[in-house]
């Protein structure tokens, strides 16, 4: 009897580290270009959930997890297609965390992820046409779409007596569906755009831009560009030539770069970026603050994109995306145990017995539709030369 009970213990050890694998996931972000400032901490956010689950050793039999940069500049789409190429054939990753900026993103899924079959889960990605694209149900995100914010930044405006705002947008499709979604919603609001402008990233004197704005008019200047590059410089030619002094700011243009940038001057100016004052929320900025990073913008929705990976490969007994895709929707959503930030130990247990679990993660996760974050926002007021939290929508 001894003998078959150590046989069968034998059989199930070996079992189990044949079934242990190591796993590999793509962070695809731009780490250099407009948004360079942001993605130090998205990538943290997302490397903390995968050192959680292969610290856990609860994924697969024992499977870990490592992470696999490559660099999307967030505004070449050759660039981001050709290093997600690499990732997929010559890294032979199973799963991406990106892309970041809506172009890349759109790239990277038709040019890669369809092909392959590769789950794609973008903390960041939010242009609408994202919600309609084909994507064989590969494609997530965590963030919501800007068909969203135009509807929250236009309840700020009405909230603020604005009646008349210029808007300026960067030339590629995360500005474009931004600015449509604005100036849809502020005009069926009852408000004016009195112009709508497409501006490039990357150009040195922005003063004929701004000059187009001012001739327009109104009582904002909206800036749906990066924080980095074409929005800073539009933002401080306003400034010098006196045509504008308050800034209506959505999510490409919120992070610590752009006030220490502007200086005081930026102070009144405010906008909108996913975030939420959810117990998950707080529980990351406190894991983030222990591992030495900022929980600063799109790092939360980062975190509970990685997770949402790993969590729905438990669900599916397998690391391969074609087998998971499907339960991805249906570990972010009730029924379930729901699981913080710090628990994806305990939730992979439930999951090996059978059980459910509701993600609500760092970012209060639901998604709906066609796999998108239902939504929350935090209203941003620059004040003290910082951006501070007015409320959360």
């Amino acid at each position: 009897m001894k003998k078959i009970l150590f046989a069968t213990a034998m059989a199930a050890l070996i079992s189990g580290t044949v079934n242990a694998e190591t796993i590999k996931l793509g962070v695809i972000l731009g780490y250099t270009g407009p948004i360079e400032s942001l993605t130090p901490d998205m990538a943290a956010g997302a490397e903390l959930a995968i050192k959680e689950v292969s610290a856990s050793g609860a994924l697969l039999g024992g499977s870990k997890v490592v992470p696999v940069r490559a660099d999307t500049t967030c505004t070449d789409s050759a660039a981001a297609t050709a290093a997600t190429e690499r990732l997929v054939t010559s890294d032979k990753i199973n799963a991406i965390v990106g892309g970041d900026c809506s172009g890349v993103t759109t790239a990277m899924l038709q040019n890669v992820a369809l092909a392959n079959g590769i789950v794609m889960v973008s903390p960041s990605a939010t242009s609408p046409a994202l919600s309609t694209i084909k994507d064989n149900g590969l494609f997530f995100r965590t963030a919501p779409s800007d068909a969203r914010q135009g509807q929250v930044l236009t309840a700020i405006l009405k909230e603020k007596g604005v009646k008349k705002a210029a808007l300026t947008y960067t030339n590629n499709d995360y500005g474009k569906g931004l600015a449509n979604s604005i100036k849809t919603n502020f005009e069926k609001a009852g408000g004016k755009i009195t112009i709508s402008a497409a501006h490039e990233d990357g150009k040195g004197d922005y003063t004929a831009e701004v000059g187009a704005l001012a001739a327009a008019g109104g009582d904002v200047l909206i800036v749906a560009g990066y924080l980095d590059q074409g929005g800073k410089g539009i933002i401080q030619a306003a400034l010098d030539t006196g045509a504008f002094d308050t800034f209506v700011l959505p999510d490409g243009m919120i992070g610590d770069s752009l006030p220490m940038a502007i200086g005081s001057d930026l102070n009144g100016s405010y906008g909108t970026v996913p975030g939420t004052d959810s117990p998950g929320a707080a529980k990351f900025g406190d894991m983030a603050k222990a591992a030495g990073f900022k929980a600063g913008p799109f790092s939360s929705e980062s975190y509970d994109a990685a997770a949402l990976i790993m969590l729905a490969m438990q669900a599916a007994g397998s690391s391969q995306s074609k087998m998971f895709k499907d339960k991805i929707l249906s570990v972010a959503n009730a029924p379930g145990t729901k699981i913080y930030p710090g628990e994806l130990a305990k939730a992979l247990k439930i999951l090996k017995g059978g059980g459910d679990v509701d993600y609500v993660g760092a970012s209060s996760v639901e998604l709906i539709g066609p796999g998108e974050s239902a939504g929350n926002y935090r209203e941003i007021l620059v004040s003290g030369g910082k951006n501070t939290t007015a409320r959360y929508r």
